[in-house]
């Protein structure tokens, strides 16, 4: 009896655990549907004086797209007197000579751009981006990873917002994609991109809920993040802990949903797997980092310090849903009677995914078949990465820090790129283990009858299974096109 105790506590806390971000989804909805008709009206351009400005491109080992982007920002409609580009490289294979041979050639040109490589990578990104920012002559400076390719027109209608308002630190613009239709994972990512940016940041900056930079497509005034602390390489989210500390230091953000910036999405399991793995590590070391400041700060109302801790806090998820399906199978043996606990519980487990549907619904006219396509094998995805989230949070709060590990691009490369193939990760042993643990408890709830958990028992079988055959059909597809290069020599 006290081990049923002891189960159904421990089951019923991560139930609430997982509600409280099913409820903050709904309240985030009701904020959207509140202030999405608000916008920043674009500033008048004429009569305004270009200030220097810096691009920064941050590169590693991105053989296949470090070409796409530099054409793209060589061809930023800026004045050339105003504008300076740095290429700030940390490769270790051939994108330093594509760099450096475009580099040369935009030279020729007139254009101010440069090559910094670096051959050691003290503080990864973060190490480099601060030592290429010593080099900057610009008073804003803006940044665009690998993956993305910026339009002409991305300087003029995001630096005009800083003219006019002073106090402005941050702008930050939506991204887009632009291969969310060669895969259907690609399609889920696509989905969730669109949910964090149409609803997420733009309840964040308009009713100043904790904003912030997204690390890329985004422009800084240099006072701002100089003031800041500029970057600093002791998390795996410099974007995140530089606008905290921005933020906390009283600057304004300000996101602006109409400017988009393309970009390309992971096409393989294994590369998403490894970007979610450090996002969800970054955004967990920095609620350990600034979790006291943020509590304390006299800055942010109590509403953007609570939503704030909760969004640094919500990978967290994943742990608790492991442990909501490890508990499932040792309480199908013991006769629990339905609570009333249970029917708020279960309502709020709409809220994510409404806010999914409600990111579709303003975005595109065909957003029903969109999201019928794209959302059931997001939340499945979503269920199959929990072990490698829940394993990055733990390594978070246990302070190991880790190495920043890249998202692989291909670009027009077809699909796998063995140069950029991933070590194989233990991980997929505990995502076989819960499958398997899934399917036990999906028999034994359709043994003792017990209707309740079968939908969840299954989700889980078919997420963590999905996830598990992409990880080996990716290892076998990169060692099908590998084997042709072994026996050649």
């Amino acid at each position: 009896m006290i081990l049923t105790s002891l189960l159904t506590t421990v089951y019923l806390s991560a139930l609430v655990g997982l509600a409280i971000y099913g409820w903050l989804g709904l309240v985030t909805l009701g904020l959207y549907a509140r202030y999405r008709h608000e916008h920043h009206e674009q500033p008048d351009w004429d009569g305004l004086e270009a200030p220097p400005v810096t691009v920064q491109l941050p590169l590693y080992n991105e053989r296949y797209v470090v070409a796409r982007l530099i054409r793209a920002v060589a061809a930023l409609d800026y004045p050339a007197d105003r504008l300076q580009i740095q290429i700030i490289d940390d490769s270790t294979d051939d994108t330093t000579e594509r760099a450096h041979r475009l580099v040369a050639s935009y030279r020729r040109q007139g254009l101010d751009i440069s090559l910094i490589h670096r051959t050691q990578r003290s503080g990864f990104k973060a190490g480099a981006m601060a030592l290429a920012t010593q080099e900057a002559r610009g008073e804003f400076l803006a940044i665009f990873d690998a993956d993305f390719r910026p339009p002409p027109d991305f300087l003029r209608r995001t630096i005009p917002h800083f003219l006019t308002s002073p106090r402005l630190g941050v702008v930050q613009t939506r991204w887009t994609h632009l291969n969310d239709d060669d895969s259907l994972l690609a399609g889920a990512q696509a989905l969730a991109l669109d949910k964090h940016f149409v609803i997420e940041q733009t309840v964040r900056h308009r009713v100043r809920l904790f904003p912030k930079f997204n690390g890329t497509a985004g422009v800084w005034r240099r006072a701002c993040l100089e003031e800041a602390g500029g970057w600093q390489p002791d998390t795996l989210c410099e974007d995140l802990c530089a606008s905290t500390r921005a933020l906390l230091g009283g600057w304004e953000f300000r996101f602006l949903p109409q400017v988009t910036a393309p970009a390309e999405l992971p096409n393989t399991i294994g590369a998403y797997r490894n970007q979610q793995a450090r996002w969800a590590k970054g955004s967990t070391q920095c609620l350990r980092k600034y979790a006291r400041r943020i509590i304390s700060s006299p800055r942010l109302t109590r509403g953007a310090r609570l939503y704030g801790l909760l969004n640094m806090a919500s990978y967290a998820t994943s742990i608790l849903l492991i442990l909501l399906l490890l508990l499932q199978v040792p309480l199908l043996y013991v006769s629990i009677p339905f609570s009333p606990l249970m029917i708020p519980l279960s309502i709020a487990g709409l809220g994510q995914p409404l806010l999914f549907l409600m990111s579709q619904q303003a975005l595109y006219g065909n957003w029903r078949w969109r999201s019928l396509r794209r959302l059931p094998l997001l939340l499945l995805t979503a269920i199959g990465l929990s072990p490698t989230i829940g394993r990055a949070v733990l390594e978070a709060l246990l302070e190991r820090q880790g190495t920043f590990a890249r998202t692989p691009k291909n670009g027009d490369h077809p699909v796998p790129a063995v140069e950029y193939k991933l070590p194989f990760d233990w991980i997929v042993f505990v995502e076989l283990f819960l499958a398997a643990y899934a399917a036990t408890g999906l028999i034994l709830a359709i043994v003792h009858g017990r209707l309740a958990p079968l939908f969840f028992l299954l989700s889980c079988f078919l997420g963590f299974g999905y996830v598990l055959f992409l990880t080996l059909k990716e290892q076998t597809s990169f060692q099908t096109v590998a084997a042709p290069k072994k026996n050649k020599y």
